[in-house]
């Protein structure tokens, strides 16, 4: 049975004169569905850090046109309170169906508060959107993209000044103000065109992608080496239906490579990815049609290069030692790339002495291994780029370190402060030219990867994604959790568990000792279990999908051996996770 709060709100959305005849038709086809009016209207999405994300469709726990204008009226009354409505907003949006339309929603509400906008013609990667808050000087921006979700799914992302996601204290302050205000009677919206007219919002384009390439070209480490040996790698790029079509190819091109091949059918931009599943470059299924295409028209590609829907991560297909295509995860990408970029500055005479790079702490250890072996300060940060970008501001603010590079293992890199968001743009380009680096010394990406297995063992992960389904998937993760904080695990697999960083209290314990002292991180609901053979286990859950997120860290001398021990804390942690 229905409760009585959602039957009401789900009748005034039908009976409401401000909902549109189409939302209406869709609410009418749910009726005698109470399970279907539940789960749209139970739980209005939770707006944090990340912003918002869910499935396309009426109600205040998906996203449609009415959620993203109440949220936006939050954000407004931010931008209101710290008076800086004439620095403005940027607004961007991504290939997937209705991001237009939402994205013209939150510039319509923004205008209707006397708040300028610096809004993007057409579809613009993420990246681009960080860069523009910054080149702008605008005090936010707002991109409306799911990243790699399934066609199902669209989002609603938030930066703040500094190009960063939004900061918890004001991402809570718009979460407040949205709860103050109804999402009907409290929303106002300007005509967008009047608004254009008017001056109050400013289409941008291809000036701000022109310096937006300038930046990114500027990262570059070893230029030469693209320019002569780029092409003979024959790579081919593949956008994914995506934002990258464009500017990917651009930047190659301007970097020198112009025997770049593309897989046609992916570089049109399309919200219904018709040649994938999922839109997800940590996929190797995305790159089916890529491989086809090599094999139909026998080309010697040694690289393949994706970006996913909103272009800010990418995904990577090398060719191995029997010259079959396999993708490399994101900690392999990672450790390739911070190892090119420690050798080629050191090969350039441009490795700071204070260099420092920076990962997630659910990223894989070999970036660490690396880093010691090279003398290279490396820091771990809680998940979500947008520590990383909080780093790099204190390293510029303070001048205490100098940011070399910073990534994430689902597959985000960045290598310059001109954005705080990962860039897929500028990961291709550096992606070609560790490939273009090595090619000059007669090797593969696939072989530099073994050879940093042979020098410093090997190191594998794996990342176990939990759906929680229901009415309120929130609570199900959070009892979990709590679950999990409760049992307080001593072995995971017969493996002992040496010690627990609980990143909600902020204390790491010894099991051993009993000795505690602080993470040294922000407050995070994470479970960081240290293992007696050198593993980590870490749980938490996803901060934009209903998810129980584990993450498997495991490093031994064989293959044999790391392999082993991944599949024994895989199997174990699944049963553990869904009992």
């Amino acid at each position: 049975m229905l409760n009585e709060k959602v039957r009401s709100e789900y009748a005034r959305w039908l009976n409401s004169g401000k909902v549109d005849a189409d939302t209406k038709k869709e609410l009418l086809s749910i009726q005698d569905n109470e399970q279907a009016i539940a789960e749209r209207f139970s739980f209005p999405m939770q707006f944090g850090t990340a912003g918002l994300r869910s499935t396309m469709a009426a109600g205040i726990s998906k996203m449609n046109v009415y959620t993203v204008a109440h949220t936006t009226r939050g954000l407004a009354d931010l931008i209101l309170q710290t008076n800086a409505q004439d620095r403005g907003v940027a607004v961007a949006y991504d290939s997937r169906n209705n991001s237009q339309l939402f994205a013209k929603t939150a510039a319509r509400v923004l205008a209707a508060y006397g708040i300028k906008v610096y809004f993007f013609e057409s579809i613009r990667p993420t990246p681009e959107l960080s860069f523009a808050v910054r080149h702008y000087g605008c005090i936010a921006g707002i991109n409306i993209t799911a990243s790699h979700n399934p066609k199902e799914y669209s989002g609603y992302k938030v930066y703040w000044e500094d190009g960063a996601q939004l900061p918890p204290e004001h991402a809570k302050t718009v979460s407040d103000a949205v709860a103050k205000a109804d999402i009907f009677d409290d929303v106002e919206f300007a005509d967008f065109d009047q608004a254009v007219a008017d001056g109050i919002i400013n289409i941008i384009g291809k000036e701000t992608d022109e310096a937006y390439i300038r930046a990114v070209l500027d990262c570059r480490i070893c230029p030469e080496v693209t320019a002569q040996y780029g092409n003979s790698l024959n790579i081919v790029y593949t956008a994914l239906h995506g934002t990258g079509y464009r500017l990917v190819p651009e930047v190659l091109r301007r970097a020198g490579i112009t025997n770049l091949r593309t897989v046609e059918r992916q570089m049109i931009p399309d919200g219904n990815f018709p040649t994938v599943q999922s839109p997800n470059p940590e996929n190797r299924e995305c790159f089916d049609l890529a491989v086809e295409m090599i094999r139909r028209e026998n080309v010697d590609c040694e690289l393949i290069i994706g970006t996913d829907p909103d272009g800010d991560r990418i995904g990577v297909v090398a060719k191995d030692k029997n010259g079959d295509y396999f993708a490399l995860n994101g900690n392999q990408i990672g450790a390739i790339l911070i190892d090119y970029i420690i050798k080629g500055r050191k090969q350039q005479n441009r490795l700071p002495a204070d260099a420092c790079a920076i990962k997630s702490i659910v990223s894989g250890n070999l970036f660490d291994a690396i880093c010691d072996k090279a003398g290279v300060q490396h820091i771990n940060v809680l998940t979500g780029f947008k520590y990383i970008g909080e780093k790099i501001k204190e390293f510029e603010e303070t001048r205490s370190a100098t940011f070399i590079f910073g990534y994430e293992e689902s597959h985000g890199y960045l290598s310059g402060g001109y954005v705080r968001d990962k860039d897929g743009v500028a990961a291709s380009l550096l992606v070609a030219e560790a490939a273009s680096f090595y090619k000059k010394q007669g090797k593969t990406l696939g072989q530099v990867l073994d050879e940093l297995y042979g020098e410093y063992g090997y190191y594998k992960e794996a990342v176990l994604n939990t759906v929680i389904r229901g009415i309120d998937p929130m609570a199900v993760m959070a009892e979990k959790m709590r679950s999990l904080r409760t049992e307080g695990l001593t072995e995971i697999a017969g493996t002992e568990v040496v010690a627990v960083r609980d990143f909600l209290s902020g204390v790491r314990k010894d099991l051993k000792t009993g000795q505690t002292e602080p993470t040294g991180l922000p407050e995070s609901d994470m479970l960081y279990y240290e293992l007696a053979d050198r593993a980590a286990v870490i749980v938490r859950p996803s901060g934009t999908e209903p998810k129980i997120k584990v993450y498997i860290l495991t490093t031994a001398d064989s293959e044999a051996e790391c392999d082993n021990r991944l599949n024994k804390y895989k199997t174990a942690m699944k049963t553990m996770i869904n009992e």
